[in-house]
């Protein structure tokens, strides 16, 4: 008998496992609305005090570890919630927003506010790259969350934000080009 969906998740199944709650956002993702925006304010703030600690190169070595870490998490958490894509899962915005920062330091807060804006618009209007990236894993054969392969899902949550993510690093290079 398959296991019914989690539509919205609680705090119970947030820290019901450690790949929930890493991939939740740590609670960024339970809001109701909007919840990538949520996700991506909260990886702002995470990324502000990660500064106050770390140099810019750990801040690199754990962005890189994140990515492995974050496709495990949303892998799980996809699975126990039985949707290949949950809105919740906003560790995907995390990891891409930081790398963003972590590319455009030193930036004031009006660039950041800059880079948040686009990297949220490319996120949700999912234009050219970002639309193709997010189809790229949708596996649209499977006509039973039985049939999905979870591995395949769980990096499909994270690429479409890493192009995302790429698509706000060139327009603002491009911004600083000209």
């Amino acid at each position: 008998m398959p296991q019914p969906s989690i539509r919205r998740p609680t705090l119970r199944f947030l820290f019901g496992h450690p790949a929930h709650a890493i991939a939740l956002g740590f609670g960024s993702g339970l809001p109701r609305f909007a919840p990538g925006t949520v996700g991506t304010l909260w990886a702002w703030v995470a990324f502000a005090v990660m500064q106050l600690w770390f140099t810019p190169a750990t801040i690199g070595w754990i962005i890189l570890a994140s990515l492995p870490i974050g496709w495990w998490a949303c892998t799980v958490t996809a699975r126990d919630m039985n949707i290949a894509d949950p809105g919740a899962v906003v560790w995907d915005e995390v990891v891409a927003f930081w790398i963003v920062l972590w590319l455009v330091t030193p930036a004031g807060l009006f660039a950041q506010a800059i880079a948040f804006g686009l990297f949220r618009f490319f996120d949700a209007v999912k234009p050219g790259p970002v639309a193709w990236a997010d189809g790229l894993f949708k596996q649209r054969d499977a006509a039973q969350t039985s049939q999905v392969r979870w591995w395949h899902a769980g990096f499909g949550i994270i690429l479409d934000d890493l192009v995302a993510a790429f698509c706000t690093l060139l327009v603002i290079a491009l911004w600083r080009a000209w």
